[in-house]
């Protein structure tokens, strides 16, 4: 009886410390971690988490931790207190794809990290140089098919959800393409505007410059709807490759174990910021589309991502040592 009362009191207390912490959290400033360098896309976030600091009431401060397609930045967060104090910016990449390509991965996208809320998705374009005899997906297809072998698709890296979306193109159409890995969007569109390879399946923020500027030609979004900062182009379903669905997604995550009450206080902030007309426009204007939702619903997500490209990175043979 003696044990049982004393099981019964730390409870309680456990309870109790929970309870204090959710109210006093946050009492310091919130550590984001990006794990990728600094100048790409997740710099778009920053008036995002400038919104959730004033309603905490505590600075979320961005840090670069690049590596390893991801994994650096994110291993450090799987691998630091669940006090809500350490959050990573996750991304279709180290919570879905990696699992699959890299031969080690220091954590489990699923079981190392408590999921906060799905922040944006992200469509891809399908973008050519102008001088390529091409004018639409399905132009581009024929085209492919009489020059089998002899055409080539660039991505920033092998792994990177632009390598993976080429390689379902090819196992969904049927063309025979090799594929140019680049350190970098910016590397391999510079090359895709000097005529170097011949198409991109990229995120659609640095594309968009070039194709508003004539630079590129943008034939179709992979995304099963189309996007407000493209709405001319159509999505690959409509332009003849049924069923074809791929965008990138971004979301927070904290390590495994956080706290039900700290997880809530951080997804009603990410929420409420999300619908502030100022990030809305902000964002959508650069090709995000805004999500959130509940801390359940991106939890599914996750799981159902990471089933699901494990079975293109094995039907691709796609593998990072």
């Amino acid at each position: 009886m003696i044990r049982i009362l004393r099981a019964a009191l730390m409870l309680v207390s456990l309870a109790y410390s929970l309870s204090a912490a959710a109210e006093t959290y946050p009492s310091k400033p919130i550590k984001v971690v990006v794990p990728y360098a600094a100048g790409g896309n997740m710099d778009h976030w920053r008036p995002t988490l400038e919104k959730v600091s004033q309603a905490m009431g505590q600075p979320l401060v961005m840090e670069n931790r690049p590596g390893a397609g991801g994994n650096i930045g994110s291993d450090y967060v799987a691998k630091s207190p669940a006090d809500g104090y350490t959050l990573v910016i996750g991304t279709i990449g180290t919570h879905a794809i990696n699992a699959s390509v890299y031969a080690k991965m220091p954590y489990d996208p699923v079981k190392d990290f408590t999921p906060i809320i799905l922040l944006a998705t992200m469509t891809n374009v399908a973008v050519v140089n102008p001088a390529t005899p091409v004018k639409s997906i399905r132009e581009f297809i024929d085209y492919a098919k009489a020059n089998p072998g002899r055409l080539n698709f660039g991505s920033p890296g092998n792994g990177s959800s632009a390598h993976l979306t080429g390689e379902m193109f090819k196992q969904v159409t049927g063309v025979q393409m090799q594929h140019i890995p680049y350190k970098g969007s910016a590397p391999a569109l510079m090359d895709l505007i000097a005529g170097r390879i011949d198409i991109m399946f990229d995120n659609i923020p640095l594309p968009l410059t070039h194709i508003k500027a004539g630079k590129l030609r943008g034939l179709a979004v992979t995304a099963a709807q189309r996007s407000p900062s493209l709405p001319e182009l159509p999505t690959l379903a409509e332009a003849g490759v049924p069923g074809f669905d791929v965008s990138s997604w971004y979301g927070i995550y904290a390590p495994a174990g956080l706290p039900h009450e700290l997880v809530m206080k951080l997804n009603n902030a990410f929420n409420a910021a999300l619908q502030t007309p100022e990030i809305r426009e902000r964002m959508t204007s650069s090709g995000w589309t805004l999500v959130g939702g509940t801390q359940e619903q991106f939890a599914a997500h996750t799981q159902a991502e990471v089933q699901r490209w494990a079975r293109v990175v094995k039907s691709a043979n796609v593998r990072v040592d």
